[in-house]
């Protein structure tokens, strides 16, 4: 199991590393041509089925007719929330498996609740069957409404030792020879037309929350508005039409983009929102140069990285973060740019990794293009910092303050 974007790395590691008789089909189209698919495995040597957390749920009964003997969750925090229909299938399913294996870079990403869900697919002893029973144990709940989990101070140790019980914990600097990394911040002027709205719809977006429930969702909410400004876009009220009111950070990409294409260097570029990439894309197509893309809408995934990996005449790769951050590799290149972010701290960690992994000879540059006075700053240092952006806003509107602003706006 894993998410849609890696099923052919499954291929390639396979093709590249087994040093044995195996057959390995990777699960696609609808729910009968998956099920044909997997029915039609029944040779004597090693057969690996690779499936999308997506199409888990639907193919269930077919999955338990064919009774794995081991069942792999690649990227499993992708199952941290324990009653989403995807988890509580692998939860079944991990029932009938004689062996079960987490993969992970980020078992927790926000919050240490994040374990149960994915420990109880590994092994359920660990930490029980039930949700309520192991949150009880281990988290006070606090917050409005009493719906943010904090770990009990006394718990730490138990929680940690269990965790690692049965856990392999290897890190970057122990088991491979990375280069170095380095972090460049850009700090981006929006045009004073855009500047303008975005300070409107700050106030707007402050008297909203104001008139409402303070919740982690409705924070968030509004900061996707402020966030889609600074990348130059902002939908009308109904949220149809997209209108571009800036091109600050086109301009400051444009400039990175010709001093990498002037060297023959590559060059990856993630983004957030797809009127961001299209019009990144529009930009590329202007200056003649080929580049690679995956969104949510690429189906071809495998194609497009395989051209930017070896083709020198792919000098850019530009990426959704939601799509792109997983278990590709864009070692071809040594820089990153974040054009924008969203707020999920594994997605964060986990498209950084997507170029300085195994292979990787040169330093690493990350430039995060940061509009100047807006959210991107409080996004940046709380991902950063590994913090959780929703809790530090909604302690800055309890203490009186706008969350929404950064000095002098």
């Amino acid at each position: 199991m894993c998410p849609l974007s890696i099923c052919g790395v499954w291929k390639e590691e396979f093709e590249k590393f087994a040093d044995f008789e195996y057959e390995l089909v990777i699960l696609k189209g609808n729910t009968a041509k998956k099920t044909e698919l997997l029915q039609k495995m029944q040779g004597y040597s090693l057969q690996v089925a690779v499936l999308n957390y997506e199409s888990v749920w639907r193919i269930e009964p077919q999955i338990k007719s064919w009774k794995p003997d081991m069942i792999i969750c690649d990227e499993s925090h992708k199952i941290k929330t324990h009653n989403t229909v995807t988890s509580k299938s692998l939860h079944s399913l991990g029932e009938k498996a004689s062996y079960r294996l987490i993969l992970t870079g980020t078992l927790i990403t926000n919050k240490a609740i994040d374990v149960f869900s994915q420990y109880k697919f590994l092994e359920p002893q660990i930490f029980g069957k039930s949700f309520y029973t192991f949150r009880n144990r281990y988290f006070d709940m606090v917050g409005y409404g009493n719906h943010v989990p904090v770990l009990k101070k006394s718990m730490e140790s138990e929680l940690k030792e269990k965790i690692h019980s049965i856990a392999f914990r290897a890190t970057k600097s122990e088991c491979l020879d990375l280069p170095e990394t380095t972090d460049m911040v850009r700090y981006i002027e929006l045009e004073p037309n855009a500047m303008n709205i975005y300070k409107h719809l700050v106030r707007d977006s402050f008297a909203e929350l104001s008139r409402g429930e303070v919740t982690a969702t409705n924070i968030l909410t509004k900061i996707l508005r402020l966030s889609q400004l600074t990348g130059g876009f902002l939908g009308d009220d109904v949220g149809k039409k997209v209108h571009q009111i800036s091109k600050a950070k086109l301009a400051a990409l444009e400039d990175i983009v010709d001093e990498m294409a002037s060297s023959g260097k590559k060059l990856v570029v993630i983004a957030r929102f797809i009127p961001e990439i299209e019009a990144i894309t529009d930009l590329l197509s202007k200056k003649k140069l080929k580049f690679s893309v995956i969104t949510g809408n690429v189906k071809n995934r495998s194609k497009q990285i395989e051209q930017f990996q070896n083709d020198s005449d792919v000098l850019v790769f530009v990426g959704q973060i939601a799509t792109a951050g997983l278990g590709i590799t864009l070692t071809a290149s040594s820089t990153m740019v974040f054009y924008s972010m969203d707020y999920s701290m594994s997605n964060f960690e986990q498209t950084k990794a997507r170029i300085h992994r195994a292979g990787q000879q040169k330093n690493c540059t990350y430039i995060y293009l940061i509009a100047k006075g807006t959210v991107d700053e409080k996004v940046l240092i709380t991902l950063q910092n590994k913090a959780n952006l929703a809790k530090n806003l909604i302690d800055e509107y309890r203490r009186g303050l706008n969350p929404y602003e950064i000095g002098g706006i």
